[in-house]
């Protein structure tokens, strides 16, 4: 690997110790945001989503090994905050109201949308520097986020906004 690759493969560790923290940290946090939810849809998601985290944990361990790495986390301060941010949801909001689900959403689509992107950046530059089966491995995880992110907009739009109005 020459010294562009090498800097780039540092880049990538370091982009997939921190997603790996943050997929660590949001499946502690979903039971906390699944108990709050107020509709059974948003409930269902968020476990849903739970167990698909795991899965994502799993992935990116073996992840690791594909490209030679020891498994670690770095902490992820922007997935930190977005957990506080919910946690603040359900300190400041009422049990059992849309507001409280509204805030739950845009939480979770936060949090997504942010995998999203993470994942995205690996899947790219894994190709680019030829851990083409890291990518694969990857983009079947960056799948799975943009079809959360979705449901929690048909959520939004077709219950928890519905009961807004």
């Amino acid at each position: 690997m020459n010294a562009t690759n090498l800097k780039l493969k540092e880049f990538f560790v370091h982009q997939l110790r921190d997603i790996y923290w943050a997929e660590k940290k949001l499946f502690k946090a979903l039971p906390k945001l699944q108990e709050a939810a107020t509709t059974p849809e948003l409930r269902d998601a968020f476990g849903q989503h739970r167990n698909q985290t795991q899965t994502h944990v799993e992935r990116l361990e073996q992840v690791f090994g594909m490209v030679n790495e020891k498994i670690e986390s770095t902490k992820c301060s922007a997935i930190a905050d977005i957990v506080e941010e919910g946690v603040d949801v359900i300190d400041e909001t009422n049990r059992g109201t849309a507001q409280r689900d509204t805030g739950l959403i845009f939480a979770g689509q936060k949090a997504e949308h942010y995998k999203i992107a993470t994942y995205n950046g690996l899947v790219n530059l894994a190709k680019n520097i030829g851990f083409n089966n890291a990518a694969d491995v990857l983009r079947k995880t960056l799948a799975e986020e943009r079809e959360a992110d979705a449901l929690l907009t048909h959520i939004a739009e077709k219950n928890v906004n519905y009961h807004l109005n």
